[in-house]
């Protein structure tokens, strides 16, 4: 199968799925979620893959939801008549919407290992931590800004990594945390300087490929199983739900015409001025745009 938006290959018991939109930061538009829920799939079917790696090419993993040009890449799917509509958008939140395509790293019964490095926000970090285990570059960038406007947590993974105190912490503020922060605070697995990101991966999972397939599906599935018992699917069910309220209230409204008019920069400044981080955050805190992964 050819990709528009991802690359795919196999080597040594591992597929490599690569985010491959560098000059947008790998921002999900369609076709994108069923890409790689159709590269998942390629990789579970294969008898040569026993892990799956999952990674961004350029200057980041994924910046989240392309929304330069007001989410109209969706439209098809969430309005009617040039109008949002809130029934196709509940549909388009369910079972075949782009979370739950990207939740195919969840149901995927092979270990799938996210390699974050750069920015992982908004629509990415909820992709990125559907995967197994993660593992960042000390100076990524994690974070929801969709926690001060235009959405809602969609896959729930922020709340079902994070104890009660920092999942309430992180879903109010959307603080972004570096690579350092989010392995200290239990959000991810493990953070290396950038020049390790890479071995680091694949050192992880050479040793995954050498347990055999139907240990790491059982144990894989034991621990889903306690999360799911937990409320996982309701949690993925009101997520999306809300995150299409919260895509069309006033003041949505207004940080979409903003962006249109005045450009994503002047609407995210205005957002994150405040808090000092993202867009408005000093050089020092930024992913290092040097750190490049090639594709």
């Amino acid at each position: 199968m050819s990709y528009e938006t991802l690359l795919y290959g196999v080597a040594d018991k591992v597929a490599t799925i690569t985010l491959n939109r560098p000059e947008r930061l790998n921002t999900i538009v369609p076709p994108m979620p069923q890409e790689f829920e159709a590269a998942i799939a390629a990789a579970v079917a294969d008898d040569d893959v026993r892990v799956i790696v999952v990674r961004g090419a350029g200057r980041a993993f994924c910046a989240g939801y392309d929304f330069g040009d007001g989410f109209h890449h969706w439209d098809d799917r969430i309005t009617t008549d040039g109008k949002w509509d809130p029934g196709k958008d509940f549909v388009f939140a369910g079972a075949y919407g782009p979370t739950q395509r990207f939740m195919s790293m969840w149901r995927s019964p092979k270990p799938v290992i996210a390699q974050v490095h750069g920015w992982c926000v908004g629509g990415g970090s909820d992709t990125a931590l559907c995967a197994d285990i993660v593992i960042a570059s000390d100076d990524a960038q994690i974070g929801t800004p969709y926690s001060r406007m235009w959405g809602c947590y969609l896959s729930g993974m922020w709340i079902y990594r994070l104890g009660l105190t920092k999942a309430k912490e992180y879903a109010l503020t959307g603080k972004p945390l570096s690579g350092v922060e989010a392995a200290r605070v239990g959000l991810i697995n493990r953070s290396v300087p950038f020049a390790d990101l890479e071995r680091t991966v694949a050192e992880t999972a050479a040793q995954l490929a050498s347990i055999p397939a139907s240990q790491l599906a059982a144990m894989k599935l034991v621990v889903n199983n306690a999360y799911e018992q937990m409320g996982l699917s309701a949690t993925q069910t009101l997520g999306p739900i809300l995150d299409g309220l919260m895509r069309n209230t006033p003041d949505a409204a207004g940080f979409i015409a903003t962006a249109e008019s005045e450009g994503v920069g002047v609407a995210t400044r205005q957002r994150d001025e405040l808090f000092g981080d993202y867009s408005q955050a000093p050089s020092a805190a930024k992913p290092d745009p040097n750190n490049v992964i090639t594709p």
